[in-house]
């Protein structure tokens, strides 16, 4: 198993609890259909939620990403992420908290975007 996979899991079980909530929204194609991944591997980078299908990955973040080295990281990620053709969409803690209903309005509205 690579270390990447390693991570992944590793990720799965320790989810944070605003994971654990969009989660629940987004698990077992009950999302508008949609089969989501957690904490799935893409190049060199875990990310949070993956739709391969639709190519979106959604990242929840929290307060740790507000830092420079937080946000330089998160730039490169980003960079990648659309060289590989992924829409990637950004959702706060604080979001998947006090608007759950918003945040998944605004993904199902990306999910009806056409494909780049």
């Amino acid at each position: 198993m690579t270390s990447l996979v390693a991570r992944a899991r590793r990720l799965r079980h320790e989810q944070t609890s605003a994971e654990a909530v969009l989660w629940r929204l987004l698990r077992g194609r009950r999302f508008v259909g949609w089969k989501f991944r957690r904490q799935h591997p893409v190049g060199p980078f875990v990310v949070d939620f993956v739709c391969l299908a639709a190519s979106l990955v959604v990242e929840v973040d929290g307060v740790t990403h507000d830092g420079v080295t937080e946000r330089d990281r998160d730039s490169r990620r980003t960079a990648y992420l659309h060289a590989c053709r992924f829409r990637l969409v950004r959702v706060s803690n604080q979001d998947v908290y006090d608007n759950l209903d918003g945040v998944a309005e605004m993904l199902r509205l990306e999910l009806e975007l056409p494909f780049r």
